[in-house]
């Protein structure tokens, strides 16, 4: 009778632990869709901040279904690449959460107004960071020049000379720094290549293939590198057709890193037409115009991605 009573006991405890297994897995497998904000995106993965507060860590394979929805009921989709998966932008993904607590995901959904607010926000955000590194730029060597006049003054004419001398050094020094330390300042930029353009030509001159691919190959020894590429146009012609060119010159560019450097979408940054803004040469001459006619590649490494530490080799901060 006890042998049959510790029979049913173990039968019964092997049926709970079996049903707790498929309760298990049944709550694994089920697809859940989740809506909210990207707040920050590292390769393959970005974190969202969900309606409720909450921060989800979403995976992205080769086999996620990105698309953007359009019409007045959303009925319409086009396809999209992952790099247009941005921080700052309204999503809603569907996927399956891994052991790892994961979502990975099946497919994102987005609207072309969420993109374009996305877009705006981030270009709002690198324009308001450009400024403050250069008002701060400006105050510094102000601030260096002032001390290094005050000091001149007690000093015989010879030694004025000399002290505006070094001014102009650390003038010079200052504006080396700030152009080697780039504008972006959640990446590292490893490297960039600059591919310049005839006027109204979009190819890519066959000299500049070498050059990119060195890039992608010094981005490849770090894990979850990105690659920017921007465009950029004189201003010479309509705005809207240098608007044009700017885009045709990104994309080419952009063919180049992922068909010959075989970049992943998912470490590519959605390429950026930049027209005739930020004009870099004075395009009243014709130097000045053909250093305007621009791609700018770049290699960048995302500084919150764990296990990252500096100093990293030869890079850019």
């Amino acid at each position: 009778m006890n042998e049959n009573r510790s029979v049913r006991i173990a039968s019964t405890i092997a049926l709970l632990v079996l049903t707790l297994l498929t309760t298990v897995t049944s709550a694994q497998s089920q697809q859940i869709k989740v809506k909210g904000t990207i707040i920050s995106r590292a390769g393959s993965t970005m974190t969202m901040k969900t309606m409720d507060g909450s921060n989800v860590v979403v995976l992205l394979n080769d086999s996620t279904d990105v698309q953007q929805s359009a019409g007045v009921f959303k009925a319409r989709h086009k396809e999209m690449s992952q790099a247009t998966l941005i921080p700052g932008l309204n999503c809603e993904v569907q996927g399956v959460y891994n052991p790892q607590s994961q979502l990975v995901a099946n497919w994102v959904r987005f609207t072309g107004e969420d993109l374009q607010q996305a877009e705006s926000a981030q270009a709002a955000v690198h324009e308001t960071q450009v400024q403050a590194a250069k008002n701060k730029a400006e105050l510094q060597q102000q601030a260096d020049a002032l001390a290094a006049q005050n000091a001149a003054l007690k000093e015989q004419q010879a030694a004025v000379d000399k002290q505006q001398k070094e001014i102009a050094a650390n003038k010079a020094k200052i504006a080396a720094n700030s152009a080697r330390f780039g504008q972006l300042d959640n990446f590292y930029i490893l490297d960039e290549v600059t591919v310049l353009f005839g006027n109204g030509q979009t190819k890519v001159d066959p000299k500049y293939v070498q050059p990119l691919m060195d890039l992608v190959q010094k981005a490849k020894t770090y894990n979850g590198y990105n690659i920017e590429v921007k465009g950029y146009a004189s201003s010479v012609g309509s705005a809207a057709l240098n608007q044009e060119l700017s885009e045709e010159r990104a994309e080419n560019v952009t063919n180049i890193l992922a068909q010959q450097g075989h970049v992943p979408l998912t470490a590519m940054l959605a390429p950026g037409a930049m027209g005739e803004s930020r004009q870099i040469g004075n395009d009243t001459t014709e130097q000045g115009q053909a250093e305007n006619r621009r791609v700018v590649a770049r290699a960048l490494l995302n500084k919150g991605i764990s296990g990252t530490e500096l100093p990293l080799p030869e890079t850019k901060k």
